[in-house]
């Protein structure tokens, strides 16, 4: 029933930007705090972004910060995620997750999108 659906990924060059959109449905979107993570060949799953209900609180990874944007639109049931300056490490599949509360660890979310990969070429 709950669906997300991640789109917006894609190949770049370093230094170039992407937005990464996720559309829920099944769901009561506003009741939910959304995150972004990302996870790379061999490596875990990493928290990327999150965001509360009203999109008042915004967390980032630290390597993210200045860099990345996680923004809401609760009319469109749609977080985004808005990547600039993009380098090479930031190449993984980007996965969309809703959850009861804003959190960093993958296990307090619910619900998972399919992921959307994104590939920034040196």
């Amino acid at each position: 029933q709950v669906q997300l659906v991640e789109s917006g990924g894609g190949l770049v060059q370093a230094g170039g930007s992407l937005r990464l959109s996720c559309a829920a449905s099944g769901l009561t979107f506003s009741s939910y705090s959304m995150g972004w993570f990302r996870q790379a060949p061999g490596k875990e799953r990493e928290f990327v972004a999150g965001i509360n209900w009203s999109g008042g609180n915004t967390y980032y990874a630290d390597s993210m910060k200045g860099r990345f944007t996680i923004s809401r639109d609760n009319a469109k049931n749609t977080v985004y995620l808005q990547m600039n300056s993009l380098n090479p490490e930031d190449t993984a599949v980007y996965y969309c997750a809703a959850g009861l509360e804003l959190y960093y660890r993958p296990g307090r979310y619910d619900y998972w999108g399919q992921g959307t990969q994104v590939t920034v070429s040196s």
